[in-house]
């Protein structure tokens, strides 16, 4: 079966910020800029979206983020260019160029538009990241490429995605998070085949101080759903604030939360992640696993406005990767942060989380009738019904479990 070809890239620099002086330029300042952003970047490079997001979010930021302005300053000074991908020509594509015209029809998902007829040749750094997908095709047995290229794209008229979705990082990004599916977390899928073609909501409960389960979540839309999906998540506002995270998210597909955005996704039919306890459910304590807090209401009224199914998902396994036995509010509160999880792993030198086994429950479509601008009360009667089919995944998935890793 011949293997889909993804689109090059090419590098367009942004205005240099050489010169720029931080606001802080204090020791502690330093140390934690270094030590928050150099580790998502570290960690990043080699578990992609899904372990480098994740502890670059819950351990690098929450360590180094709270210096404030600094951060971006001095990170700008050590990232004066950033990438940007655009629909050129794949390195693939050069390999069988002669087998091509110019007329070939536009690429579903992994490339925007025609191929181009010319490309610079691949970097280091390119070869590399091809090197490293078909070992992980290899090792999996699987064609990534082959997934990708069956999902549908939605550019705009330029023909780049309007929320700057990078095919070529996401290309990357599926082969680590394939390798913590299938190898690491060892997930279990059960009833995917109930997530309905076109618009939908996918509604989720949200643990383990890291946001894995999301990866997992998307993962194995991408690669267990038949046809494949690319779910977009909304994320918390404040990440469009971070250095690094603020680049790499959106080229992954990620989308900041908002009535305005999600709207436009459902419209064009996509599949839409939600997270409806939002920054309390990912960093709750050990002690309180297993338990959903409070729901918003916002994505309940977004389906009674745009008339999308909800597919409720439970989520089991999260909670012990990370275990976090307490949350430091006060010195959340001086770093400016949401929650500060005191996680004795991460003490103990156990940067990566527990091999725990995931095990993903995806429930019955619901629909639901309604004026989206209905009183709370009417709003949240409909909440409780998502909720409490969640609730029953999750205690399914506890009594099928024989343990937490296995």
């Amino acid at each position: 079966m011949p293997r889909h070809t993804p689109p090059g890239r090419i590098s367009q620099p942004r205005p240099s910020t050489w010169g720029r002086k931080p606001q802080h330029r204090g020791r502690g300042a330093e140390f934690g800029v270094g030590f928050g952003v150099g580790f998502g970047v570290g960690i990043g490079s080699c578990f992609g979206f899904g372990f480098g997001f994740g502890v670059g979010v819950g351990v690098g930021v929450g360590f180094g983020v709270g210096v404030g302005s600094s951060a971006r300053s001095t990170f700008d000074r050590w990232m004066p260019t950033i990438p940007i991908a655009t629909p050129a020509t794949s390195r693939h594509d050069r390999r069988v160029r002669e087998d091509d015209d110019s007329e070939a029809g536009p690429v579903p998902f992994a490339g925007f538009g025609k191929r181009a007829s010319a490309s610079p040749d691949p970097s280091l750094l390119e070869k590399l990241g091809d090197r490293f997908v078909e070992a992980v095709e290899e090792w999996m047995g699987e064609d990534l490429d082959e997934r990708l290229a069956r999902i549908p794209s939605y550019a705009n008229e330029v023909g780049h995605d309007p929320f700057g979705f990078d095919p070529e990082a996401s290309r990357y990004a599926l082969a680590v998070a394939a390798v913590l599916h299938r190898r690491y977390f060892r997930s279990i899928v059960h009833d995917i085949e109930r997530v309905p073609e076109g618009r939908v909501l996918l509604i989720a409960n949200h643990s383990g101080q890291v946001p894995l389960d999301g990866v997992m979540l998307g993962t194995a839309l991408m690669l267990d759903a038949e046809p494949p999906r690319f779910p977009r998540s909304m994320v918390e506002k404040w990440t469009a604030e971070l250095p690094f995270i603020s680049v790499i998210f959106p080229r992954l597909g990620q989308v900041v939360g908002s009535p305005e955005n999600a709207r436009r996704l459902l419209e064009q039919e996509q599949a839409l992640v939600v997270f409806p306890e939002g920054a309390r459910g990912i960093a709750k304590t050990y002690d309180h696993r297993y338990q959903l807090t409070e729901f918003g209401l916002g994505f309940m009224r977004l389906a009674l406005e745009t008339n999308t199914p909800i597919v409720p998902v439970g989520i089991v396994g999260a909670e012990e990767q990370y275990v976090s036995v307490a949350d430091v509010k006060p010195l959340a509160k001086l770093l400016g942060m949401p929650n500060f999880p005191l996680i004795p792993q991460l003490f103990l030198g156990m940067l990566a989380p527990l091999p725990v086994r995931y095990r993903l429950y995806f429930g019955e479509p619901l629909r639901f009738e309604g004026d989206p601008d209905d009183d709370d009360a009417v709003v949240e009667a409909k909440v409780a019904t998502v909720r409490s089919s969640i609730e029953a995944l999750i205690a399914r998935g506890l009594k099928e479990r024989p343990s937490v890793f296995g």
